[in-house]
């Protein structure tokens, strides 16, 4: 995102874009790559509340929260661009409030890779999760990634 000390995060978190709401796709790779066709797609603020649950010393990833909201609302999967999108609106919403702050650093993207979408990048993120115990490791040599070590073990079950 560009701007982000011009924008308002929190009223982007609680403007709900006539969702949740449902649609089924009819690209036959897209069926084929999220197994199914009927698409989830969760409110802003759904996001903040998984992302809330989960305490000091656990992990969770965006897949994680998507398979749990597709789960719950009886949808083959839950769209991935708004997704990203909407964790990220978290985290800013959560990083512009002086308190009742939403533990966003402990979201992760796919194979527990930090998210440079983040307030301050991943050095900021890299720095809450190594106060929480995390073991950061970097791979790449000219695109460098971060990744959390053995994030699998730390995952918060929904």
């Amino acid at each position: 995102m560009a701007n982000e000390d011009k924008k308002d995060f929190n009223a982007m978190l609680n403007d709900s874009k006539d969702m949740p709401k449902f649609q089924t796709i009819t690209d036959e790779k897209s069926i084929e790559k999220y197994g199914g066709d009927r698409m989830y797609f969760a409110p802003p603020i759904d996001y903040d509340k998984v992302m809330r649950l989960v305490p000091v010393g656990k992990l969770l990833t965006v897949g994680a929260i998507r398979e749990y909201f597709a789960k719950q609302n009886g949808a083959d999967f839950t769209e991935p661009i708004t997704a990203g999108i909407f964790v990220s609106i978290a985290a800013w919403a959560s990083y512009q409030r002086e308190d009742d702050k939403t533990p966003y650093w402990r979201t992760l993207k796919a194979n527990g890779e930090l998210n440079p979408k983040y307030p301050g990048g991943v050095e900021a993120q890299k720095e809450m999760l190594e106060q929480e115990g995390h073991v950061i490791i970097q791979k790449g040599r000219t695109n460098i990634k971060y990744y959390v070590k053995d994030y699998e073990q730390a995952l918060y079950s929904l």
